[in-house]
């Protein structure tokens, strides 16, 4: 047999999914308590002390173990491991073999799966309608699913499994041959989807039938565009969301100035919360644009290398209710003190601050600490900041919880600022700075003893704000499939040279900068989440 995993939020490697047949002794494993015989020197016979306790009680105790431990413990007997399976909630498969003859023995013991990743090689698809109805029958329950790789699907095919999945919320698809018929057979039979992201669609999208939302116009909550060539054929669907409340799109081609000139008319994107926009096409004009959306609270400006200080001052001074901001300025001295000056005289509600390639003096600095008092999580990295600016943020930034310095040109005196000023600070990054050694943070530890400090001075790599592919969980194979455990998804790689370029580009960039900053920090106490996308 092959080998198999699965994962509820890591990895799980079995040995076999079968069932065990009746009546069989596969080593100690039986359904009756585990009692070991006395030794010699007397001891107590060991009992199985958790065969009391109810099958709910047993799946809640897996779901604090790690992915080894779950998979001893379905080998201990018939009962552990049938448990196991049943509480198992989200599963990721990868075939790199005909997937379709293990799935019925496959989900009648993992028969609770609510979140299911399917991935398959992007040359040789091994997962077709077939495999995907299959997968809608058996897991009704069905909340969330991604597809990557090259599946054999057609509109026939995606549209009766959105009829069969009831429940489905999250529609992921990446690098898949999806064309404009099979996205609206799937928006018009998911009247419960609120999470749609399509990054690297191999089908052709534009010149075809228009994409509109469909039955999912008023649960649409959140659409996420990547590395589409076509994407701003994708226009009817954005304006049609009614309750759209988050909107990415990111390395997609073409003058997206297109759509952002419908925001705001007719009260267009009135629900709209959030917005990321990463190396795309679009001016200050289309950023201006934006700001009509007057419940705005989360922006990020990434490599928009069109945006500068006008359309920074225009977000200020509409959107009041920003709570955070990020802006990679791509060191191209386009937005500024300016920018940042409107964002403190305007977005008093501010909490956290992102700066990438963006050269702030003590000017804009001491505005955002007068002005934002609730400022908590500030990040400056590859900018120009020196030993003064970080010495105004100790002085004046009494709010500030979470500090990130990466490549900047400080030195220990900045350093030895922060031990005075910020009372309120709970953590600090320093990252590749040249100019601080490894002495100076034995000596802040020391002054503020309950300071979390987070220190790597030694190597200078390349700053990057742009989102990262890593992914959620592993996978999960199928046996005989000879499936490989992976972390992360694919790459995401379109049909036409223009998409290939841009993506193989991006892959040389570097590191993500945003992940690093504050992605492993936990949420600040009032609940809101300093993590970035």
């Amino acid at each position: 047999m092959g080998q198999f995993y699965s994962s509820p939020e890591t990895s799980l490697q079995l040995r076999d999914h079968q069932q065990w047949p009746p009546g069989s002794q596969v080593g100690a494993l039986s359904s009756s308590p585990l009692v070991l015989p006395s030794t010699d020197e007397g001891l107590l016979n060991f009992v199985d002390f958790t065969f009391p306790l109810p099958d709910e009680c047993l799946a809640s105790i897996f779901r604090f173990l790690n992915s080894g431990d779950r998979k001893s413990c379905s080998l201990v007997c018939k009962r552990w491991f049938q448990v196991e399976g049943e509480s198992r909630h989200r599963l990721s498969l990868n075939a790199q073999d005909e997937i379709l003859p293990f799935l019925p023995s496959l989900f009648a013991r993992f028969d609770s799966v609510k979140k299911l990743s399917l991935r398959c090689n992007r040359k040789i698809s091994r997962i077709n309608d077939d495999a995907l109805i299959l997968v809608s029958i058996r897991c009704r329950s069905l909340t969330r699913i991604k597809l990557s790789g090259r599946f054999q699907l057609t509109d026939m095919g995606i549209a009766t499994f959105a009829s069969n999945c009831k429940t489905l919320k999250k529609f992921s698809c990446s690098s898949c041959a999806l064309g404009a018929k099979s996205i609206n057979a799937l928006l018009k039979n998911s009247s419960t989807l609120e999470e749609l992201s399509l990054k690297g669609l191999r089908g052709v999208i534009a010149g075809t039938e228009p994409i509109v939302p469909g039955v999912a116009a008023a649960s649409l909550k959140s659409i996420l565009l990547k590395d589409l060539v076509d994407g701003l054929s994708l226009t009817p669907l954005i304006m049609g969301s009614k309750n759209l409340k988050a909107l990415k799109i990111i390395r997609c081609q073409g003058n997206w100035d297109e759509l952002f000139q419908f925001f705001g008319h007719g009260n267009a994107m009135a629900s709209l919360i959030e917005v990321h926009i990463e190396r795309i096409q679009v001016s200050d004009c289309g950023v201006s644009a934006i700001s009509n959306c007057l419940n705005l609270e989360i922006l990020h400006l990434i490599k928009v290398w069109d945006c500068s200080n006008f359309g920074l001052a225009s977000i200020a001074e509409h959107c009041k209710r920003l709570r955070k901001l990020h802006i990679d300025g791509w060191r191209i001295n386009r937005i500024g003190d300016e920018g940042l000056i409107a964002i403190a005289k305007q977005c008093l509600d501010l909490q956290e601050l992102v700066l990438i390639g963006v050269n702030p003096t003590c000017l804009s600095l001491s505005l955002l600490a007068s002005n934002c008092v609730n400022l908590e999580r500030l990040a400056l990295c590859g900018s120009r900041v020196g030993d003064e600016e970080i010495a105004c943020i100790a002085a004046k930034c009494k709010s500030l919880k979470k500090l990130c310095i990466k490549g900047c040109p400080i030195s220990n005196i900045g350093i030895e600022s922060l031990a005075w000023g910020c009372p309120n600070l709970a953590k600090i990054k320093v990252k590749k700075c040249r100019g601080v050694t490894g002495e100076i943070k034995e000596w802040l530890v020391e002054k503020r003893t309950s300071l979390s400090v987070n220190w790597d001075v030694e190597e200078i790599d390349h700053l990057d704000a742009s989102s990262s592919d890593a992914g959620s969980g592993q996978e999960v194979a199928v046996p005989e499939t000879r499936l490989v455990e992976t972390g992360g998804e694919a790459p995401v790689v379109g049909d036409r040279w223009l998409t290939i370029l841009k993506t193989t580009l991006s892959g040389l960039s570097g590191r993500s900068l945003m992940a690093c900053t504050f992605g492993r920090w936990p949420n600040s106490p009032n609940g809101s989440s300093s993590r970035s996308i």
